[in-house]
């Protein structure tokens, strides 16, 4: 058994979806796990992680104008305001989603279905530098 661990950093340019499945997925295939399972960590509080369709950028786009709308963004609604109007609703967005991902490995590449992208879903409005670890484990 083998245990490999790496963090993927990457720069994002305000709210949205960031698809990461392409590096993870190079990452992956210099590894020699065949068989294992890779955990992806998000390691922030105000950004997560999702599996959504990669096919259709609507579904990106609809997810975005959904927790907008479910999460507002008002100073007036929280107490935690100090880092900006963005920052509290960022972690409620991130506690309502997963900033952990476990996905298995077979035959040296993801088990991810065909229209499925791993994202970094990134909940504040201005640029942040974040970082992914990733912990792969199999042989």
């Amino acid at each position: 058994m083998r245990q490999v661990h790496h963090r993927l950093a990457m720069r994002t340019t305000g709210q949205g979806l960031y698809e990461v499945t392409d590096q993870i997925a190079r990452w992956l295939a210099t590894q020699g796990v065949a068989d294992g399972l890779l955990t992806v960590f998000c390691r922030h509080t105000s950004a997560s992680l999702t599996i959504q369709e990669n096919a259709d950028p609507d579904v990106q786009r609809d997810l975005e104008h959904f927790f907008s709308r479910l999460v507002p963004e008002s100073t007036q609604d929280y107490r935690h305001t100090i880092e900006g109007p963005d920052d509290m609703p960022a972690h409620i967005k991130s506690a309502l989603t997963a900033t952990q991902l476990s996905i298995p490995v077979t035959g040296g590449r993801m088990a991810l279905g065909t229209w499925q992208g791993i994202y970094l879903f990134e909940h504040r409005t201005r640029p942040h530098d974040r970082t992914l670890a990733l912990h792969l484990i199999g042989e």
